[in-house]
């Protein structure tokens, strides 16, 4: 006889109303502790109710689905798989005891529902559209590497979340689905370009979500949305199998969490080289982040770095955030000096826009074979149409150089690095700006003074390739989250996610929530 967990339709509509109505009634649901009481619980817990049998996969996606559907103002998850994900979620649930205890053993985030970003990652069967026009109704072939770990892990996968087009701003605004306001100030953005992702986590839509960073995209939008943001170093997560490396190195995949455990299960459960990747990170042995959570570092030395090297004027709130980490780091015991190196600026960010222009023209000339046609103006963005243009004169030589100076800013960083365990940043040189300021349809003068504004500190560890992370650590008057960045040595993911663990404990960030009411 086997022992099914049989549906429940009024644990379902508990839990569909539920999650409407939580914030004003503090009912316990899946992946939303007692509102009155507590935050979200994470994917981890989420993962161990599956297990259990506490809940259903079924009921937990009804309940994330609730969720997105109670928030439509959010505009975070741009793409509906829904049904593909129901479908999957009833087989997982209908698995008897045995059979759901075979299949936890082998994906540790078995049934836990989970979002895509709209941009480079693909699932097979589904619409990806990088937030362009053109690409409307480009449906995937196959699923890329990372996403077939993903769902190797157990996660069920049922929607995309929004990106700017081609992610080239740092907001989360497009023509094709409009703006993604920050949760905690809907006048504000969220961040870019992993926006959406950052917005569906803060509401508790979903735990943690994918997300990628070419220039800051993942911990722009974490320290904009009071949520923990790491970018690995290169080569950490796979970009393959059709690009291995993304913006010739620049970006690298992973998440937005609401807890530092759920960045390190999912980092445990994804990195590793893939067929024919070349560039592989020291360290990242298997259950490495989980395990660097259970060991506090050692007394780290950490640089301070008060200024960017574009000479762009910091926030007081930003300073805010860097001195409330640095505090605290200070008080758990580590050693903290204010040194910057020398670094030859022009040369290292000169080749940022060719790599990425490069890698834009490269997608949308697949595009245009695949359609037999050529992409029209009014199918972009303004600012990425120049873009486009721009990078179909750029010569081979502008390329070669444009590698070479990153390749320069990782020599210098890893050097700088021999005396300094850590550095230790604002993450944005202000905090979240209003929704319009880096929309991509406007003269570009106008643009690039938002842009840096938002990833003056950033975007050099991109260039670099070194791993980075962004913390909440600061409130401003008006209830907008600020971050603290902190940049490890090359391979030194383990040192940030010790350091992340430490700083939970002592700035704890998940309790803090936003008030949605303006979003539904």
């Amino acid at each position: 006889m086997t022992n099914r967990i049989a549906p429940n339709p009024q644990r379902r509509l508990l839990l569909q109303g539920a999650l409407a109505g939580a914030a004003a009634n503090g009912l316990a649901v899946p992946g939303l502790a007692s509102a009155k009481t507590a935050a979200p619980l994470d994917a981890t817990a989420w993962a161990q109710q599956l297990r259990s049998g506490e809940v259903t996969p079924l009921e937990a996606l009804d309940a994330a689905i609730a969720r997105v559907e109670s928030l439509p103002k959010l505009n975070a998850v741009v793409i509906r798989d829904f049904e593909l994900a129901r479908a999957q979620a009833q087989r997982m649930s209908a698995l008897s005891r045995s059979e759901r205890a075979q299949a936890t053993r082998t994906a540790p985030l078995w049934g836990v529902p989970f979002l895509l970003k709209d941009l480079g990652q693909y699932l097979q069967g589904t619409v990806t559209t990088n937030g362009c026009a053109f690409f409307k109704g480009a449906v995937a072939t196959h699923s890329t590497t990372l996403v077939e770990r993903y769902q190797k892990a157990g996660l069920n996968i049922f929607g995309k979340t929004a990106s700017p087009e081609f992610g080239m701003t740092t907001t989360t605004e497009s023509r094709l689905y409009g703006a993604t306001p920050n949760p905690w100030n809907p006048a504000h953005t969220t961040g870019g370009s992993s926006g959406g992702t950052a917005a569906a986590v803060a509401a508790g839509i979903v735990p943690l979500a994918h997300g990628s960073d070419g220039g800051g995209s993942l911990r722009i939008p974490a320290a904009h949305c009071g949520l923990f943001g790491l970018k690995p170093s290169r080569g950490r997560v796979p970009g393959g199998p059709d690009v291995l490396e993304g913006s010739m190195g620049l970006s690298i995949n992973h998440a937005i969490s609401r807890s530092v455990r759920d960045s390190a299960l999912l980092l445990d459960l994804s990195a590793g080289p893939e067929a024919g990747a070349r560039v592989r990170p020291p360290g990242g042995a298997p259950g490495s982040y989980l395990q660097a959570l259970l060991q506090p570092p050692r007394k780290l030395r950490i640089a301070v770095w008060r200024k960017n090297y574009f000479g762009v004027p910091v926030h007081p709130d930003c300073l805010a955030a860097l001195d409330a980490a640095a505090r605290t780091c200070e008080a758990l015991g580590h050693i903290l000096e204010e040194k910057m190196p020398e670094l030859p600026v022009q040369e290292i960010y000169a080749g940022m826009g060719t790599a990425m222009g490069a890698a834009m023209l490269y997608t949308i000339e697949r595009r245009e074979k695949l359609l037999g046609r050529a992409v029209r103006e009014d199918e972009m963005e303004p600012l990425d149409w120049a873009t486009l243009q721009q990078a179909k004169k750029a010569t081979a030589q502008q390329l070669y150089a444009a590698r070479l100076g990153f390749d320069k800013a990782g020599q210098l960083i890893d050097e700088f690095f021999g005396g300094h365990d850590l550095i230790l940043s604002p993450t944005t040189a202000v905090p979240a700006q209003k929704l319009g300021v880096l929309t991509l349809d406007q003269p570009f003068e106008s643009y690039a003074r938002g842009a840096m504004n938002s990833s003056a500190f950033t975007s050099l560890f991109n260039i670099s390739g070194h791993p980075a992370m962004s913390v909440p650590a600061h409130w401003t008057a008006d209830n907008l989250p600020v971050g603290a960045q902190f940049v490890a040595p090359y391979g030194g993911e383990d040192r940030l996610l010790g350091l992340a663990a430490q700083l939970e404990q002592a700035m704890p960030w998940a309790q803090r929530m936003p008030d949605l009411a303006a979003l539904r």
